[in-house]
């Protein structure tokens, strides 16, 4: 009896600029190791030219794939909240339990964002309309296919979400808060535009230390935090 099993993965969360990306894989679990023949792996471990080449090979071997793109305003929006177990892992658990819903496996291999792992997976549970086994692990992405099939696909989602940010407004580096031009592009940014764009997570404590004579209130983060 064939078992369906899926993989799920993210890519930017910790960015500061663009979309958060969640992805998930479906595919009969006895085949699921066959993906590490294609040269799945980490994402972060391949080039980006390799990356978006198994990206395309992926889609075509797998029985199904889902990606969701989360802006920054609605990451925004749970961040300000300050809600215990309700900020960003919780936005994740929702948005995972989507993907599961969409692709409907018997068990499902996570990679958790919580420290907490079988808290993130009762969180996963919670949410989903019907039973699966899941394992939630922290570097799944390193342990099994599927998940390592998921990292691929969520980062050149978000990759190619980023160079069309980038066509339009400029370089602005990886996007990540560690990144000096990333950094330069938005502290540049607020002194030309006296506020920050929308495709920026205006929640991230980065943006306060770029302004320290100014506190982000609720009126200059347009209700968002």
């Amino acid at each position: 009896m064939t078992v369906l099993a899926a993989g799920v993965d993210d890519a930017g969360r910790g960015s500061i600029i663009g979309p958060l990306v969640i992805a998930g894989v479906l595919h009969p679990s006895e085949l699921a190791d066959e993906l590490w023949k294609l040269g799945v792996k980490d994402s972060k471990r391949l080039t980006p030219a390799r990356r978006s080449r198994l990206a395309e090979r992926i889609k075509e071997a797998v029985e199904a794939y889902e990606i969701v793109e989360i802006p920054p305003s609605k990451i925004d929006e749970v961040v300000a909240q300050k809600r215990k177990f309700r900020r960003l892992n919780f936005l994740e658990a929702q948005v995972m339990a989507r993907v599961l819903a969409k692709l409907k496996p018997q068990i499902a291999y996570v990679d958790s964002c919580d420290p907490d792992t079988s808290r993130f997976a009762s969180h996963l549970a919670e949410l989903l309309p019907f039973k699966v086994k899941i394992v939630c692990e922290h570097k799944a992405e390193e342990k099994f296919a599927l998940v390592a099939a998921a990292s691929i696909l969520a980062k050149v989602h978000r990759d190619r979400a980023v160079e069309k940010l980038k066509n339009l407004y400029g370089d602005f580096g990886s996007g990540y808060p560690s990144d000096p031009r990333t950094i330069r592009f938005l502290d540049e940014w607020l002194k030309k535009h006296g506020d920050y764009p929308s495709f920026v997570r205006k929640t991230w404590k980065t943006l306060r230390r770029l302004q320290p004579s100014r506190q982000l209130k609720m009126e200059d983060l347009g209700g968002e935090a």
